[in-house]
């Protein structure tokens, strides 16, 4: 594997207290367990400690701070779901669903880097690999010691998936690996990438590719105006040998990525809600405190209705994902479940932002609080891993047995 230069230190300069206070209208903490409030309550002074203070400076200089990775490595924030025999937490999926909330409450870029790393690196070698795979890469994965991506999208095929072009032949002792895949989170400083591409026969098989393998390449992409404090980038493989043990054993066909993005859209679903939890309390509070005509902002009914309609909003989807994560836990939950609450929640969460951003004024757009910046985040979250028409077509798929995009 190849090392990585020394991280920037994060910045010192105007560090601001993280004052948040979690909005619960409906009580929805009776609902879980003790051991789901401590991990809620560690990940929680995790963000606040690590994330919160450093994050505006972050995304203003568009800096993915790779630290982080070891220390999400350390809090447990990798492959949750994971058996502890592999490095991973042995949690329930409300617990996975609560540490996706609290880092992307952070940040959505954050959030990103751990979601692509447990739900889309190390629940497929789980999932689908030899045991040797699991146990050379999962606890490496699970500490932080790698950090792994997930190709699929490419260029020329993003919502059509199944017209992928990146291809693998046999070569007798090895795979000849061929084709490029474009806005791939955390592939700058991959060490590992789980791709997906078709065989001689068409087939679509998973293959783990290593940093360092000649013909691999990682070209970051730069100039985005959102999840600027994550790493993205294309993975580029021409002629690349990879090794026959690198081949996913478990499970072939485009339902083996899609098992995958179920997994990570579950967590995109609390996770984008802890973006608009975010965007409301720092709504609620500005709103207290902004005096204008010789009162609080607070004070006027259209402040006061923008707020009722956050907190309404929030608290339905806080309910929508306590239900699915149980549904998660039990084995149920549909790829159509899984979408609905992915689209619902997003969507949801970037009307929070763009009201925020009015309850703040011209404050809004500025470093000093939240809400721009999570708002250019949630621009992202509304496309990616399934955009939000094709999550519609995935409903109205599963109500009407009509696939419309097809």
């Amino acid at each position: 594997m190849a090392s990585h230069p020394t991280a920037e230190a994060p910045a010192k300069k105007s560090l601001k207290q993280d004052v948040y206070e979690h909005p619960d209208f409906y009580g929805i903490d009776d609902l879980l367990t003790e051991e789901h409030k401590l991990i809620r309550s560690s990940i929680r002074e995790f963000v606040k400690k690590e994330i919160s203070p450093y994050i505006e400076d972050w995304a203003q200089r568009a800096h993915f701070p790779y630290e982080i990775v070891k220390k999400f490595g350390e809090i447990g924030a990798f492959g949750p779901t994971i058996p502890q025999e592999y490095g991973g937490g042995g949690m329930d999926y409300i617990a996975y669903g609560i540490l996706m909330q609290e880092i992307e409450r952070g940040d959505s870029g954050m959030r990103s880097t751990a979601s692509v790393q447990g739900s889309l690196v190390m629940y497929p070698i789980y999932k689908f690999g030899s045991e040797a795979q699991r146990k050379k890469y999962l606890p490496k994965l699970a500490s932080g010691e790698w950090l792994g991506c997930f190709g699929l999208t490419e260029p020329d095929h993003g919502s059509n998936p199944s017209g992928m072009v990146t291809h693998f032949r046999d070569q007798g002792d090895h795979y000849l690996l061929n084709g490029a895949k474009m806005w791939i989170s955390n592939s700058p400083k991959a060490d590992v990438a789980v791709v997906w591409a078709k065989n001689e026969a068409g087939r679509i098989h998973g293959l783990i590719v290593e940093r360092g393998m000649p013909g691999f390449t990682t070209p970051e992409t730069h100039g985005k105006w959102s999840l600027r404090a994550s790493a993205t980038g294309e993975l580029v493989f021409d002629n690349v040998k990879v090794p026959k043990e690198n081949l996913l054993p478990g499970k072939n066909g485009l339902g083996a990525p899609m098992m995958c993005l179920d997994s990570a859209r579950y967590g995109i679903a609390w996770g984008a809600i802890g973006a608009a939890m975010d965007c409301y309390d720092s709504a609620r509070r500005y709103a207290l405190e902004r005096i204008q005509f010789g009162k609080p902002i607070g004070s006027f009914q259209l402040v006061q209705k923008k707020l009722a309609e956050m907190l309404t909003e929030i608290t339905k989807a806080q309910l929508l994902n306590w239900r699915l994560g149980v549904l998660m836990n039990e084995g149920k939950a549909t790829t159509a479940q899984i979408s609905l609450a992915k689209r619902n929640n997003v969507h949801v969460a970037l009307e929070i932002a763009r009201e925020a951003r009015q309850i703040h004024g011209g404050m809004g757009i500025t470093g000093e609080y939240p809400i721009m910046r999570h708002m250019m985040n949630l621009e992202s979250v509304v496309t990616y891993e399934g955009t939000h028409d094709i999550h519609l077509l995935i409903l109205g798929h599963s109500i009407t047995g009509i696939p419309a995009f097809s």
